[in-house]
C-alpha cells in the first residue's frame, strides 16, 4: 500500500481515544443483549492498550475482526452498531494514509453509531441524535480535525447511522449545510 501522506502513532492515538470513547459509551448496548459476548469489551480494552502507549499489535488487529463479527452476530440494531464501534476503536491503531473516503469511517463511525443508537433509545426522536452529535462535535480536538481533513469527505450512504457520519464529518470540516440548523442533519 503506498502512503499519501504520513500518520505519526500520536495521530493514531488520537483517533483511537476519539473512536474509543464514543464506543465505551454504547458499549452496555452491546453487553444487555449478549452479557455472554466479550469480543467488543476486548476490542475497547486493545484500544485502551494502545492510547496508553502500548505499541500497536496484532491485538488491535484480531479483537477489531472479532468484534465486527459480534456484529453480524447481534440480535438488534443497537447491539450491532456498538460492537461495529468497539471494532473501530480497536481498528483506528491501523488507520491507514491513504487519501480514501472509507477511511473516515475509522475515524467517525463509532461517534456516529452512538447517536443512532441514543435516537433509537429515544423512540426514534432525531433529537436525540442531534444531541449526541453536538456531544461527538465537542470532544474532537484540534488534532483529530487536522487528521480528518486530510481525507476525502465521508461516503455517503443510505442508513441513518452513514446519515449521521456524513453530518459529523461535514460539521468538523466547518461545512455546515445551511438548510440545516448547526446540529441537524438533512432527514430524507
Amino acid at each position: 500500500m503506498t502512503s499519501d501522506f504520513e500518520l505519526s502513532l500520536d495521530e493514531l492515538r488520537t483517533v483511537a481515544r476519539y473512536a474509543t470513547e464514543a464506543a465505551r459509551g454504547v458499549l452496555p448496548v452491546f453487553e444487555d443483549a449478549h452479557p455472554d459476548d466479550a469480543r467488543p469489551r476486548a476490542a475497547i480494552d486493545a484500544a485502551r492498550e494502545f492510547i496508553d502507549g502500548a505499541p500497536r499489535t496484532r491485538l488491535q488487529r484480531t479483537t477489531s475482526m472479532d468484534a465486527h463479527r459480534a456484529a453480524k452476530d447481534a440480535s438488534t440494531e443497537p447491539a450491532r452498531l456498538a460492537a461495529q464501534a468497539a471494532g473501530d476503536a480497536a481498528s483506528a491503531a491501523y488507520l491507514h494514509p491513504i487519501a480514501k473516503a472509507h477511511q473516515v469511517a475509522h475515524i467517525l463511525r463509532a461517534a456516529a453509531n452512538a447517536a443512532r443508537i441514543a435516537e433509537i433509545a429515544a423512540g426514534e426522536d432525531p433529537g436525540a441524535g442531534d444531541r449526541a452529535l453536538k456531544r461527538a462535535r465537542e470532544r474532537a480536538t484540534p488534532a483529530l480535525i487536522d487528521v480528518l481533513r486530510r481525507y476525502p469527505p465521508a461516503p455517503t450512504g443510505r442508513s441513518r447511522a452513514a446519515q449521521f457520519m456524513v453530518a459529523l464529518d461535514t460539521s468538523l470540516r466547518g461545512e455546515v449545510d445551511p438548510a440545516c440548523g448547526a446540529g441537524e442533519i438533512r432527514r430524507p
